[in-house]
């Protein structure tokens, strides 16, 4: 199944990412980006973490305050785990999600996984700005900050992330694909 995320990114800009659902067991719905294509490379740490025809695997879980990535190149090499904070995810009839991006974002590079965690904050600039200016509102910017503080502690303790996001490897991601669209003939 298609699903069309409509990621509103204050003050006024709204993005759809079109991805396939291919795993919904009400707790985790895991979607896949397949052959992404970007203005940019995302570099993080010096290292490119997603690049032009790269593929992700990405982890909502209903009611949470952020979302998951796992990142790899194009060439399919795993770079590492990416945590967006925003608005719990509102899902539409039809395979339509909303949900509004809070700024903050949580990194876990490849390299460090199964060893010592140094998880790395992003993007708390953006957000202090984005309070500065009204575009949110200083609850909802504390509540994204509690919730980025949260699965940082929650990484470095060896608790984060999620079971699925180890299980739901990218070669998994592709297999699973290709029985949704087998599924669908």
């Amino acid at each position: 199944m298609k699903i069309h995320i409509q990621y509103h990114r204050p003050p006024d800009r709204t993005e759809l990412f079109v991805q396939t659902l291919i795993h919904d067991d009400g707790r985790v719905k895991v979607t896949f980006a397949r052959g992404l294509q970007l203005d940019a490379p995302l570099v993080l740490d010096g290292q490119v973490a997603l690049e032009d025809g790269s593929d992700a695997v990405w982890f909502t879980f209903p009611g949470a305050w952020h979302d998951i990535g796992r990142f790899y190149t194009a060439e399919g090499r795993f770079t590492g785990i990416y945590a967006n904070i925003l608005t719990p995810c509102v899902f539409e009839p039809g395979g339509t999600w909303l949900t509004t991006d809070l700024f903050l974002d949580l990194w876990l590079p490849a390299a460090e996984l199964g060893g010592p965690l140094r998880p790395r904050i992003l993007d708390a600039d953006e957000l202090d700005r984005a309070e500065a200016s009204g575009w949110v509102e200083s609850p909802l910017a504390e509540r994204a900050r509690k919730e980025v503080r949260s699965l940082e502690r929650e990484a470095r303790a060896g608790r984060w992330p999620p079971a699925p996001v180890e299980e739901w490897t990218r070669d998994r991601a592709r297999v699973a694909v290709l029985d949704v669209l087998e599924n669908r003939s």
